[in-house]
Parts: C-alpha cells; sequence; structure tokens
C-alpha cells in the first residue's frame, strides 16, 4: 500500500490545496505534530477584495521561547478579528453569486470561539469537505517525521509567496475581475462563494 501525502493544517485553505488533495485522491494524512511555523497559511488565508489580494491574518498567542506543536497554538482574542475576518468576506463577497447560499453556516465560525488553532481550522475544513461532497475522515500524524519522500510532503510546498508552484490554477468568474483580472489561487472560500455547488466540478 503507498504511503498517503501529508498536508498541513491550514486556515480557509488555498484552492491549490485543493487541487493537491484532488491529485492524491483525497487520501492523505493531516499533519499534527510539526511545529508552528510562521508567515504560512495556517493562520491566513488570502481573499479577492477589490483594491487585489487581501489577506486575513488569524492571530494566535505569543508562545513561549520553545518552540509549539501545531496542535497546541491558542487563538489569541484580544482583539476582535472574528468581526474583522466576517466583515471583510461579507464585503468583497456579498455581491457573489453564492454568498448567501453560505453564509449562515459559515458565519458560525465568527461568532465561535475556540481555543485550539488547530481545532478551528479541523471544523473548517470539515464543513468544506461537506460543501464540496467529499469524504470527511480524517487521519492524523502521530508523530514528526522530517525526511518524506518530496512528491507526498505539502507541509511547505504551498505558500502565499509562491502561489503557482503547484497546480496553476483555471480561470473562473471572480466578482472584481473587470478591475485586477483572475487572480490564482485564492482562499477556497472565493471559489465556492463564486462558483456554488459546481466547485467540486472545478477541482
Amino acid at each position: 500500500m503507498h504511503n498517503p501525502a501529508i498536508f498541513p493544517l491550514f486556515y480557509l485553505p488555498p484552492v491549490s490545496y485543493f487541487s493537491a488533495l484532488n491529485a492524491h485522491n483525497f487520501e492523505f494524512l493531516l499533519e499534527k505534530e510539526e511545529h508552528f511555523p510562521k508567515q504560512t497559511y495556517r493562520n491566513r488565508a488570502r481573499i479577492y477584495s477589490p483594491n487585489g489580494a487581501l489577506d486575513l491574518f488569524l492571530p494566535v498567542i505569543k508562545g513561549s521561547k520553545y518552540h509549539t506543536k501545531i496542535k497546541d497554538v491558542k487563538i489569541s482574542y484580544d482583539f476582535k478579528w472574528q468581526r474583522l475576518h466576517w466583515l471583510s468576506l461579507e464585503s468583497c463577497y456579498r455581491n457573489s453569486a453564492y454568498f448567501e447560499y453560505y453564509e449562515d453556516e459559515l458565519a458560525v465560525f465568527y461568532q465561535k470561539k475556540f481555543e485550539f488553532l488547530f481545532d478551528y481550522n479541523l471544523e473548517i475544513l470539515q464543513w468544506i469537505f461537506k460543501q464540496l461532497k467529499k469524504p470527511a475522515e480524517f487521519n492524523f500524524t502521530t508523530e514528526y517525521t522530517k525526511e518524506i519522500a518530496p512528491e507526498i510532503d505539502y507541509r511547505s510546498k504551498i505558500h502565499f509567496k509562491e502561489p503557482e508552484l503547484i497546480f496553476p490554477a483555471k480561470p473562473y468568474y471572480q466578482v472584481f475581475e473587470d478591475r485586477k483580472g483572475f487572480m490564482s489561487n485564492m482562499s477556497i472560500a472565493d471559489l465556492l462563494f463564486n462558483q456554488g455547488p459546481q466547485a467540486k466540478n472545478y477541482l
């Protein structure tokens, strides 16, 4: 039996994340034992605003000087980021074809408080899988393995600084494309709000 691909757990992951999962027939493990790396999609999502790409940052509680495992990273509520993120999603996608279709269920993630980043991201991912009509059984790593075959190691492959390294995106209609043109590798939220149930066929 072949080894499943290893994926990090992102916040509202980019479209390329799901293209990569699809390339592996959604046979994967989520990395639970890694140390939390800064400046990644683990606590950042990129959406399409009227002014171009907009990054939504999910703040985490500053840890000690020692590395913190991703499963132990706690979300900070020192400022009202949930309200900010939801208002940003609303202002960017209120006029999209399917915002209202997903609005009520997605809004819950910006009302309920989660203690741990991993738990929060996991529940959002489970919700996304449901919308994409994909099986939602998740398995996790039980120890951190540094050396993994590159073709199945996605822990550092999908990065906002290099959006087109894997699975170049096929264009689809976006709300503000008349201003900035098609912007690839936005959050899966962008694909869902613009394509709705057809998002699963796009992947």
